[in-house]
């Protein structure tokens, strides 16, 4: 609950405005509450961003609202690396530019992933699978080029991305990494992410860290890392979640249990479904021609993300990092995903870049009790 005279009067009037006029809350343009300065003493603020987002109106609230981005698909193996003596640099070049003209941290994203990748990574000349001597030359080449063009200009890096497999009874995903190289392809990325760049902050990254099963199996690669001496500085939990997950309890635990680690932890993909998870790609049924963003959909999704902020910030210090993957409802990589045809509004600024209800207990709270 607010209490008001802990408030600055201006935010303080601002915000009975808002009360007043009830509905008009998610109608506001402007915002004079900005995300990133609400929590400078807690942790940074970030968004996944495209190169053309940069190039849009999107570009002014990222400049108020956050300061620090992820390139969401711009450095991903396939976009920056699609043949063996070709890389894209347009995208991830213009992303870099655009934090450091604007004095905004930059995170890299991904070094290496199973998904995203280019074939002919994986391919002798002939069409042959490569040995995984070919296999890990070929990473460690990729990584030097990769992390030495943006040295000094990327603080911190997924190295390895959702490793580890959703099957309870396994441990490492049956990927094409692993099927040629083992788990030593893990191990070889991060030595040599920080070969290339010794001051970045190498996170591995995955999802569905909420999962009571996978959280352990995350939380016991990490350890292994750290007991082998590799350089690893700390985990990414995506956070793709939804208004139905995860319970404060659930998510109590997954902050608790990570930060025993003795890492950074960083939320690195952050959105709230207005749907119920689902993992299968499927098209649209009548029953979803149905779902729209509902009064009962905005009121879960301002629980989830105050739920969600609430415990964030009880971990300060541990939790360097909250990023949100994708600026506003205008474009979200829920749209069509899982289910084709689909629209969803995952985030805090909808269509027309205006916060939405679940903004406001985002950044309305007495930062007097929590010091």
């Amino acid at each position: 609950m607010i209490k008001y005279r802990y408030m600055p009067i201006k935010k303080l009037c601002f915000f009975l405005f808002l009360m007043s006029a009830g509905s008009l809350i998610g109608q506001v343009t402007d915002p004079v509450i900005s995300l990133s300065q609400v929590y400078k003493d807690y942790f940074k603020i970030g968004v996944a961003v495209s190169p053309r987002a940069l190039k849009t109106d999107e570009a002014q609230l990222i400049l108020s609202q956050f300061n620090s981005m992820t390139p969401e698909n711009a450095m991903k193996m396939g976009p920056i690396h699609p043949q063996e003596e070709l890389y894209n640099w347009a995208g991830g070049d213009s992303i870099a530019a655009f934090a450091q003209r604007n004095n905004l941290f930059l995170r890299g994203h991904t070094l290496c992933w199973h998904n995203q990748t280019p074939g002919w990574l994986f391919k002798t000349s002939t069409g042959d699978t490569v040995s995984k001597e070919v296999l890990l030359q070929r990473l460690h080449d990729h990584i030097t080029t990769v992390v030495s063009r943006y040295k000094g200009i990327i603080y911190a890096r997924d190295v390895v991305n959702e490793a580890i497999s959703d099957k309870e009874d396994e441990f490492y995903r049956p990927s094409i990494w692993y099927r040629i190289c083992g788990e030593e392809f893990i191990e070889k990325a991060f030595q040599y992410a920080h070969e290339a760049d010794p001051n970045a902050l190498l996170f591995y990254n995955d999802y569905n860290e909420i999962n009571p099963v996978k959280r352990e199996k995350i939380y016991t690669l990490v350890q292994n890392l750290k007991s082998k001496g590799i350089p690893i500085d700390g985990v990414g939990l995506q956070g793709h979640w939804s208004i139905y997950e995860p319970t404060a309890e659930v998510l109590e635990t997954t902050m608790k249990r990570f930060s025993q680690l003795g890492v950074k932890v960083q939320i690195t993909e952050l959105d709230i479904s207005v749907y119920k998870k689902e993992h299968g790609r499927r098209d649209r049924t009548p029953v979803d021609s149905l779902a729209v963003f509902s009064t009962e959909h905005e009121t879960l999704q301002i629980e989830r993300y105050k739920t969600c902020f609430d415990i964030f910030r009880k971990y300060k210090g541990v939790l360097t990092a909250v990023t949100f993957w994708n600026i506003s409802d205008r474009n979200s990589w829920l749209d069509n995903f899982p289910v084709r045809g689909r629209k969803d509004y995952p985030l805090l600024f909808d269509k027309n870049l205006n916060p939405k209800k679940a903004f406001w207990p985002v950044v309305q709270f007495d930062q007097s009790e929590e010091k």
